[in-house]
């Protein structure tokens, strides 16, 4: 993407025709400026995400660490299964808490929906103490 050819967001977002009945222009100029700013904001996300791709392979992990998975002991290397990439969600639900995290209950009802599609690039794991 080149960031040199972009549309000025100021320019974008006065360019938007969404409106609220009764707005007064005061209301509507800064809720452009907002717009502009919010513009700007997702350009800067997308130039670290770039920057986050384009970043060389990490260390090689000092071993191969072992787990406990649903079937017995795997070897943290066989997470991976045939993916480059891994992600893991660290589940809070150690063994001084009697109930697990709500907010990670939630989150893992969300990626019950979700896996297929993620596991289609990378390799998805969830582990809890």
């Amino acid at each position: 993407m080149n960031t040199t050819q972009h549309t000025a967001a100021i320019d974008l977002a006065n360019k938007n025709g969404v409106r609220f009945p009764n707005e007064s222009g005061q209301y509507r100029e800064a809720r452009d400026a907002l717009l502009a700013e919010e513009i700007e904001l997702r350009r800067h996300i997308e130039r670290v995400a770039e920057q986050r791709r384009a970043l060389p392979p990490g260390g090689a992990v000092p071993k191969n660490y072992a787990c406990v998975g649903e079937h017995g002991p795997v070897a943290f290397s066989e997470l991976f299964g045939d993916k480059q990439t891994l992600a893991v969600y660290s589940y809070m639900y150690g063994p001084k808490r009697e109930q697990p995290c709500p907010m990670c209950t939630s989150l893992m009802a969300a990626w019950d929906g979700e896996w297929l599609d993620v596991e289609q690039r990378i390799a998805l794991v969830m582990v809890a103490r």
